[in-house]
């Protein structure tokens, strides 16, 4: 009897294996479960750097153009220049007080914003002296302001050496926290590797010595299936925290082409300015009823007019615009903007089919998001060769999100035209502004969503959007 209670026994060298096992794991989740939130803090933490630093943009650049707007006045006395001035201070302490609330634990950058404040309420301070000026009539006295510029110039060179030092100052954060960010993905995957290697081998040890007993091996079995499972999980959890790091670099690379757009626009309008003024005046003086100075003048306004119209159409694809939000289904949209697109589609005998698997509403500016999915499929249709082209579009929940997939069997694309696809003025076509996908982009981006594509050359391409629910 008493062997038989000893062949009974479970081995002490399983119970130990398989417990430390169970320990291992208890710890890899545990580990996994505290880093994922440290991850997630940190990446409020990026997103709070990025946000600050398009805010200090934004910030100087109503300061520009307000500055832009009184050199307007001072040289056409058209008060509609002073349009982007009347609001520029309004919209300059509404930035600064989202900039002074952002910062409530940084002294050194709420040191560098009551410098910030200071000096751009000087600023203001000058140009309502000197339009009062010039509004009382007072004109010489207002050519005598003129002098006091070289101060101007100094606090607005101060503005942005403030503006250029929290730039700094919040770079430097984001260095800092993507270094820690890096040693916990590096603690993790440690951890994680070395569990499993211990874990592997005591769960082999077991196997080994139990293969007789079939319900050892399945349970051992199991404890390796669901172990790997809850490793799948936690890799799944990590991929889902880069594609969130992956979203941010392309809001980022959005934020820095809309920076360029701006300096483009304040560079090139100011010249442009002059330059139109020059025409008129001249056009003016001379006579106009020579046809060769009339032919002359007509090029200069029409090349000049072509060129605000791209600089107007470069910044309304690279900002954030003001939405019209409305509750509707995400099905109904996608029909409203096939409607749209249904002369083309049919022209092309492109095969539309349609999987509406679930009937979402979404809080969106219906008009806008029109312009955004009508883009997409205005390409898809055009990618496609007449006759044989097949449309698809998808339209599904995932993870509380709306997802609509909009997928096509055109030429594709390469790797590279992937990486360039959404930036603005590249495109394929021949007749194509490369501004669509900007837009639609930009679009996306205001609703808080994301666009990623799929694509391979000659087997079509797949854009998914995702939209919060509402």
């Amino acid at each position: 009897m008493k062997r038989v209670f000893e062949k009974v026994k479970p081995d002490s060298r399983i119970i130990i294996g398989y417990s430390t096992s169970l320990f291992l794991l208890l710890v890899v989740y545990v580990v996994t479960l505290v880093a994922n939130n440290k991850l997630k803090e940190k990446t409020k933490l990026v997103e709070h750097t990025y946000q600050v630093k398009l805010d200090l943009e934004s910030l100087l650049s109503r300061i520009k153009d307000a500055e832009t707007g009184v050199r307007g006045f001072a040289i056409t006395k058209n008060s509609d220049f002073l349009e982007p001035y009347y609001h520029s201070q309004e919209n300059v302490d509404s930035l600064y007080k989202i900039l002074w609330n952002a910062s409530y634990d940084n002294p050194v950058q709420r040191m560098h914003l009551a410098e910030l404040k200071d000096s751009y309420d000087k600023r203001f301070i000058v140009f309502e002296r000197y339009l009062a000026y010039i509004r009382n009539g007072q004109i010489d006295t207002a050519y005598k302001i003129i002098d006091q510029q070289l101060i101007a110039k100094r606090i607005m060179n101060n503005i942005r050496r403030v503006v250029n030092m929290m730039q700094k100052e919040e770079t430097k954060l984001l260095e800092e926290r993507d270094k820690n960010q890096k040693a916990t993905f590096a603690s993790i995957n440690t951890i994680t590797i070395t569990s499993l290697l211990l874990t592997l081998v005591l769960v082999i040890i077991g196997f080994v010595s139990y293969t007789s007993e079939s319900r050892a091996r399945k349970t051992a079995l199991q404890n390796i299936k669901d172990y790997q499972q809850q490793l799948s999980n936690r890799i799944d959890e990590l991929n889902n925290v880069n594609a969130q790091l992956m979203q941010m670099r392309s809001m980022e690379k959005f934020a820095a082409t809309g920076r360029i757009a701006r300096t483009i626009a304040h560079e090139v309008r100011n010249p442009l300015t002059n330059i139109d003024l020059a025409s008129s005046q001249l056009k003016a003086d001379l006579d106009s009823k020579d046809e060769n100075l009339s032919y002359y003048f007509d090029v200069i306004d029409r090349n000049s007019t072509r060129i605000n119209k791209l600089i107007s159409d470069l910044l309304q694809t690279t900002k954030f615009s003001e939405l019209n939000f409305s509750s509707i289904s995400v099905n109904n949209l996608i029909d409203d903007t096939l409607a749209l697109a249904k002369d083309r589609i049919e022209l092309n005998q492109v095969q539309l089919t349609k999987e509406y698997k679930d009937d979402i509403v979404i809080n969106v500016d219906a008009d806008k998001m029109k312009i955004a999915f009508l883009n997409i499929i205005i390409n898809a249709v055009e990618a496609m060769q007449p006759g044989k082209g097949k449309l698809k579009i998808v339209t599904k929940k995932e993870e509380g999100n709306c997802v609509v997939i909009i997928s096509d069997n055109g030429s594709g694309m390469d790797e590279t035209s992937l990486s360039k696809l959404f930036e603005p003025y590249f495109t394929n076509k021949q007749n194509g502004n490369g501004l669509g996908l900007a837009n639609t982009q930009n679009v996306i981006f205001n609703h808080k969503g994301n666009i990623t594509v799929s694509s391979k050359p000659g087997e079509g391409s797949s854009f998914k959007i995702t939209l919060p629910a509402s």
